[in-house]
């Protein structure tokens, strides 16, 4: 079942992030906790190997954390805007077919929410793991975001 959040982040990440539309990213389901995206299999983005590109594979992690955070703070756009401050990904397995990035928030969303009330600038990480068809984690990332209030 897909669950979707207010607004609606799938459209939202199409409308707004060319790289999203260019590899034909497939948001599967959005909530403030969890976004599974997909990468259809599709032999333009392909690798020496036959399987996505590393490049295609980071586009989808990072879309898929940024989905999630988009989600998670919604409520505080008007007041900040959410930016990657860095990222790491581990590559495991070959990835084959149909790649889906399942992203999860690292940090509580009220404990950064706490933050940027604060005054401060928040950093809280998000988790990033990669399936093949077979369900096999072929890649993670954690990429570390931050809510830069605005000025």
């Amino acid at each position: 079942m897909t669950t979707q959040s207010q607004p609606d982040i799938g459209e939202l990440m199409r409308a707004s992030v060319p790289m999203a539309r260019t590899l034909n990213l497939e948001y599967l389901e959005t909530s403030p906790e969890r976004v599974v995206v997909s990468l259809p299999d599709q032999s333009e983005y392909h690798n020496h190997v036959g399987g996505p590109h590393a490049g295609a594979m980071f586009t989808l992690a990072e879309s898929a954390s940024g989905a999630v955070t988009l989600a998670a703070f919604a409520d505080q756009l008007s007041r900040a805007v959410p930016l990657p401050v860095r990222a790491e990904m581990d590559f495991k397995k070959i990835a084959k077919g149909v790649v889906t990035a399942t992203a999860e928030l690292g940090r509580p969303a009220a404990e950064v929410v706490a933050e940027l009330d604060r005054g401060e600038r928040p950093e809280f990480p998000v988790r990033v793991a990669l399936r093949r068809p077979d369900g096999a984690v072929s890649s993670e990332m954690t990429v570390v975001w931050t809510l830069r209030p605005n000025d």
